[in-house]
């Protein structure tokens, strides 16, 4: 599988046998970054918030397109996503309504993007959620869990590779906090990748016997 970030919460992940599935589109200038270089056979929206919800930006024509789906379906055909109801705020949704996480098995690797968080999970849920091989956090805070709450998560779910986002980074125009807030609090390996791109197999996460931290460039 591979694994392209295209800044913010907007990831594209394509499967061995070319499927693609695009996660949190941004159109790249309501947030300061540039559009996403991708197009997609499905895209999953974790809430319709405009900074997330870009799907028309890398939709393929006759491409499938979820927004917030909730309960276990197929992309593809053939490519399971668990949806999972979640809050963007520390307060049932009341200030910023609800966001669902998915979880995505592609190549065998389970996959998962909790979107716009805003609070730490219950036990109950990160047993629904399990086994996370790869997780797609956020960290920069103020509209999202911070950096201390997403080192949380992290470890209740103890996935074999952790992935950064939806921080600060140069351009964008959203009061988020920097990277280094987490990486100064964690204790992981971090691997930096030196691009937006790593590719990954099954086998491969399958040698790594504690988390590891894998943190992107932007798109060049």
């Amino acid at each position: 599988m591979i694994v392209r970030w295209h800044g913010h919460a907007c990831f594209e992940l394509v499967s061995s046998d070319g499927y693609i599935i695009v996660i949190d589109p941004h159109d790249g200038g309501s947030i300061g970054l540039r559009p996403p270089r991708a197009r997609a056979d499905a895209v999953l929206m974790t809430h319709d918030h405009f900074d997330h919800n870009a799907w028309h930006i890398v939709l393929k024509p006759g491409g499938e397109k979820y927004l917030m789906k909730e309960g276990e379906f197929l992309v593809g055909s053939k490519y399971k996503v668990l949806g999972v109801k979640a809050y963007h705020d520390k307060y049932k949704g009341r200030r910023r309504g609800a966001i669902v996480m998915y979880k995505m098995t592609i190549d065998n690797i389970n996959i998962l993007h909790v979107g716009d968080l805003g609070h730490v999970l219950t036990y109950d849920v990160c047993e629904k959620l399990r086994p996370v091989d790869v997780l797609m956090v956020p960290v920069g805070g103020v509209f999202t869990i911070n950096a201390k709450e997403a080192y949380e998560i992290i470890k209740m779910l103890e996935p074999k590779a952790a992935i950064p986002m939806h921080y600060w980074v140069p351009g964008i125009n959203l009061p988020l906090a920097p990277l280094d807030n987490f990486l100064s609090i964690i204790d992981y390996e971090v691997i930096k990748l030196g691009s937006n791109e790593w590719s990954i197999t099954k086998d491969e996460l399958e040698i790594w016997d504690i988390t590891k931290v894998v943190v992107f460039e932007l798109p060049k």
